[in-house]
């Protein structure tokens, strides 16, 4: 079996694997408790194989051959995870940094999970690579599955939310 269509260079496959590092660690972040020392170390792991997932991503035109969805969504994922970052190294704004903070580095995560969801449909052979193009059927196994996972963590987000605001209260305080 040929896998030539996973990695076709050496920035596809730094991509592929801070891609791996970012999963793992945002997932470890969301999980364990917040403030600590490894939360914080584990955070900046997250930041910083993020921010080589999106310069690589950046550089990337194998799909279309020019701009595509997939940059516009990297721009959009540049933007949360500076809002995530710069309330907590400003401690700004004085009275809800914290839970800023968290709020935009859950979407990170969150929209990082929607990114894997996208990057597995792109990779089906028999959807796009047989065909050289993406195709009604990628777009919407690709669009399906990004919406259940991007809802998922709207519904999580909303349920918890208010339980996770008063931790942020006491610990701001």
């Amino acid at each position: 079996m040929n896998f030539n269509y996973l990695i076709t260079d050496n920035v596809g496959l730094l991509h592929l694997i801070v891609s791996i590092v970012a999963l793992v660690t945002g997932s470890l972040v969301l999980g364990m408790t917040k403030g600590t020392k490894n939360h914080k170390r584990i955070g900046y792991v997250y930041s910083l194989a993020m921010l080589l997932v999106l310069v690589t991503a950046f550089t990337m035109y194998n799909l279309f051959g020019k701009w595509g969805i997939f940059h516009w969504t990297a721009l959009v994922s540049s933007l949360t995870i500076a809002c995530g970052l710069i309330p907590i190294f400003t401690k700004r704004p004085k009275n809800n940094f914290i839970s800023i903070h968290f709020s935009f580095m859950y979407w990170s995560v969150i929209g990082l999970y929607g990114a894997f969801m996208a990057e597995t449909f792109v990779r089906l052979p028999k959807i796009v690579v047989e065909s050289g193009i993406p195709n009604t059927m990628f777009y919407n196994m690709t669009g399906i599955a990004v919406s259940i996972t991007m809802g998922l963590g709207a519904y999580f987000f909303i349920k918890l939310k208010p339980k996770w605001e008063k931790t942020f209260e006491r610990k701001e305080e």
